[in-house]
């Protein structure tokens, strides 16, 4: 929506942006939802517009070593260096029990990097969580506003809810809480959802029978979406999870419907699990709805031979990098959407910045994405 329009001022008939992209000041029209927040004028809806840009530049701010906890931390200092996109897990957004973050998963002692650098965990009483989910999308709206970034999705169910998705028991509750979530990111514009499918059962792989019962759930929850939202729906491929391997990912796409369920193709989970991400986004084509950005170590280009375990601690013996280190072939899956004129979200995502402040790995990132793969944020 206009931000004149947004602080109560006259609109002069100049385009506006909606959604991220530009629009007309009669496009930009939506329905008011709610009352004001704060004295503020009360938020739109904002809709979704089909894409101008080709590709869009998003920043994922789940980082352990620094903005683990608060969101906005992670929003505020990937807006400082250049990122106007986000994405999110819509858990952050929801009520803990006690109302306060969780305490730290790892207190482990951290090693010491070159230069000196080691991350210490906070001490002290944990901040209390911001919550917005699941009907104070208003106030969310003016929250970023304030701070100049749009979502790209609200990934995910809410905080406590079901991703037993090889359960058939579970599949309503599983569907109806990524539903109502995908609902909730709608309100920001996001034209797409994500999940993940929960912990892995079985280290040597998940049975057949439970990727089958997995990818009708994915597909039911997907063509939901679809229907109900005019959104897309992927499932991400990611270490630990049911859905890790190369024959995880193929039994999943073979068995579900491509207008109802996609990929999300990680390149460094996709690296870690012993593939080559840009093999598979040239199997999958347009069948990939979202990329995650994240490089691995130079010796695992391609497909590392030693696949990590669970137990493989993060922050003391990290296997994924900032973007540049050398184990992910950036510049060649970017020839490559270019050749197919895919268009869609390409998200940066660091999952552990041991090193240094994850803004400053971000920073390094950032740098990349200009100098060498020649895009905007």
């Amino acid at each position: 929506m206009d931000r004149r329009k947004f602080f109560g001022l006259p609109l002069i008939g100049l385009p506006v942006a909606a959604g991220g992209l530009l629009a007309s000041r009669e496009q930009a029209k939506a329905q008011v939802t709610g009352p004001a927040y704060n004295g503020a004028p009360a938020m739109e809806v904002q809709k979704y517009y089909p894409r101008q840009q080709q590709f869009r530049i998003g920043y994922t701010t789940n980082t352990r070593g620094g903005w683990e906890g608060d969101p906005f931390v992670g929003i505020s200092q990937g807006r400082e260096i250049g990122f106007r996109y986000f994405e999110i897990f819509g858990s952050s957004f929801c009520a803990t029990k006690d109302g306060l973050e969780p305490p730290p998963r790892d207190t482990r002692k951290m090693r010491v990097w070159p230069g000196g650098y080691s991350w210490k965990y906070p001490t002290g009483p944990r901040p209390k969580r911001e919550v917005y989910y699941p009907d104070r999308w208003e106030a969310l709206q003016h929250r970023m506003y304030e701070i100049g970034a749009q979502f790209v999705a609200i990934t995910g169910g809410a905080a406590g809810g079901s991703v037993a998705f090889h359960d058939p028991a579970q599949r309503k509750a599983v569907v109806d809480n990524h539903f109502n979530m995908t609902r909730f990111s709608r309100r920001f514009g996001c034209d797409h959802q994500k999940t993940n499918t929960g912990p892995r059962k079985q280290p040597n792989g998940t049975p057949d029978a439970d990727l089958k019962e997995i990818a009708l759930t994915l597909d039911l929850l997907g063509r939901r979406i679809r229907e109900e939202l005019g959104m897309k729906f992927g499932v991400h491929a990611h270490l630990g999870s049911q859905i890790q391997n190369q024959h995880e990912i193929d039994v999943i796409m073979d068995a579900t419907r491509p207008e109802n369920v996609g990929l999300v193709l990680d390149t460094g989970h996709i690296t870690m699990a012993g593939m080559d991400p840009v093999a598979l986004a040239k199997k999958l084509g347009h069948r990939v709805i979202e990329y995650h950005f994240k490089d691995t170590a130079k010796s695992d280009r391609g497909g590392t031979k030693n696949v990590p375990t669970p137990q493989r601690d993060m922050m003391n013996d990290p296997y994924f990098y900032p973007l540049g280190e050398g184990g992910v072939d950036f510049p060649a899956i970017m020839a490559y959407l270019r050749s197919i004129k895919w268009q869609g979200d390409l998200n940066v995502e660091l999952d552990t910045s041991p090193w240094r402040p994850p803004m400053e790995s971000a920073r390094i990132t950032a740098h990349y994405i200009r100098t060498v793969l020649k895009l905007e944020l």
